[in-house]
């Protein structure tokens, strides 16, 4: 068989991605005007596709390799590490029960992934945790994990490449390993249709194939030549064990979800904190719990509540969300993936996205293309989370109204209850991590030996 390329040196290979990344900012401006001129009809586009079907994509049905596959996996945040975890277990599974040789796995994670069997090259995982600086302080350390990648990528020669989510890291890391044969596949497509779909010409060519987890975001991407298939959201595979409550909570119980870094929490919880006690003081007998399961922050959390004084009139709550989530009336949270454990438990909401700046507020109102930025709202192609973007004070009169009639209006409660389930209809069934190992192995079985 012919042999793959072997393709420039790892240090080049950086240096033109480099490059790129100068020339696409030197670009930034004039992309900015093209922008400005068709965001109406992105946003119409947008609009038209969140009524799109969801449907989930036949999964593939690769051969069994003869000869052991040689793997990458990488992922840069703790919850990417989750999906990779999950997608290299499911690609050992299928390679045993189809009768296949064993894998062999390198690449980029924590410890998590590193105990599921996979050689780490580097751990961006810890990195991005304890938030070394900024871009500038950070390049120098990311510069030379690239070159090491490219390395592998020229020595090892792997099968397939498996990038989970975090494009910033694996849009050039994907353009890296093509350069040397290597098939890409991207778990989790980057948020494009959403701000600055310029960028989707550029992940076109650094991927074989993306993977999408909403179902308006197959078509989106399609139609700006990506290669995708839709396979469910990820986080579908760990709800699916998780218990629901069958019945509302004998006593009110406002939620607090603040985020799940340092900077965000301390951002938002003073914020949301007063908003509470002013909802608690118009609903007799609300519980006000914050929760937060990483137990790094509780030093932090219990600071601030005794900063505000609210130490006797809200509890803090450790470890493990959902039993307290189970118990809770309504919640008020950060944007994220969190609103997904909310929609699990069909829990009313109002959602938050607290700006710092005049930088990002500018951004928000003049780059955003998509309606909403809460994930329920999308799936479900309306409102049914309020959702408030704002910087400073805000429009606090109107969240505690908000919450308030999420608590005590049984409409304004069904009529959420109504909206969630139909979001949560479109999510899609558990399995995307094993429907995107089945797509890792078709690449890795196209590849040559």
């Amino acid at each position: 068989m012919p042999s793959r390329p072997q393709g420039p040196a790892p240090r080049s290979a950086v240096r033109l991605e480099l490059a790129r990344a100068l020339g696409q900012f030197a670009l930034a401006p004039l992309q900015l005007a093209d922008y400005a001129m068709r965001r109406a009809s992105l946003r119409l586009e947008l609009a038209a596709l969140l009524e799109s079907p969801a449907r989930i994509d036949p999964a593939p049905t690769p051969r069994a390799p003869a000869r052991s596959l040689r793997v990458f996996v990488s992922c840069a945040e703790h919850s990417g590490q989750i999906h990779a975890v999950n997608v290299t277990r499911a690609v050992q599974r299928t390679l045993a029960a189809g009768g296949a040789p064993s894998a062999s796995f390198a690449g980029l994670g924590g410890a998590s992934l590193a105990q599921a069997g996979v050689e780490l090259l580097a751990n961006p995982v810890e990195r991005a945790m304890m938030g070394f600086g900024g871009v500038l302080q950070a390049l120098p350390w990311y510069l030379k994990l690239l070159e090491s990648c490219a390395a592998h990528f020229r020595d090892a020669r792997p099968d397939v490449a498996i990038l989970i989510d975090s494009p910033a890291l694996h849009v050039p890391l994907g353009r890296i390993a093509r350069r040397y044969g290597v098939k890409v596949l991207h778990f989790v497509t980057p948020q494009h249709w959403a701000w600055a779909p310029w960028r989707t010409g550029g992940y076109a060519r650094s991927v074989d194939r993306a993977l999408t987890i909403l179902p308006f975001e197959p078509e989106w991407f399609r139609r700006r030549g990506v290669a995708v298939a839709h396979v469910g959201h990820p986080l579908q595979d760990r709800l699916a064990s998780v218990a629901r409550a069958s019945h509302p909570s004998a006593s009110p119980c406002l939620a607090l979800l603040p985020g799940s870094r340092a900077r965000v929490i301390e951002l938002n919880l003073p914020w949301m904190l007063a908003t509470a006690l002013r909802v608690q003081e118009r609903v007799p007998g609300l519980a006000v719990r914050i929760l937060q399961e990483n137990a790094e922050h509780q030093g932090c959390i219990a600071e601030i509540v005794a900063r505000a004084r609210a130490s006797e009139r809200v509890e803090i709550g450790a470890g493990e969300i959902h039993t307290s989530l189970r118990g809770a009336s309504a919640a008020l949270s950060v944007s994220g993936t969190v609103l997904l454990d909310l929609l699990h438990h069909r829990l009313p909401t109002v959602s938050i996205y607290r700006i710092s700046n005049a930088r990002d507020t500018l951004a928000y109102r003049t780059l955003l293309t998509a309606p909403w930025f809460s994930s329920i709202n999308l799936l479900a192609s309306r409102e049914v989370v309020p959702e408030y973007c704002f910087r400073g004070r805000g429009p606090q009169d109107e969240v505690v109204e908000a919450l308030v009639g999420l608590l005590m209006d049984p409409e304004r409660r069904r009529t959420a209850l109504r909206g969630l389930e139909l979001a949560a209809e479109r999510l899609g069934p558990a399995g995307a991590c094993q429907r995107a190992a089945l797509h890792a192995l078709e690449l890795a079985c196209e590849a040559p030996a």
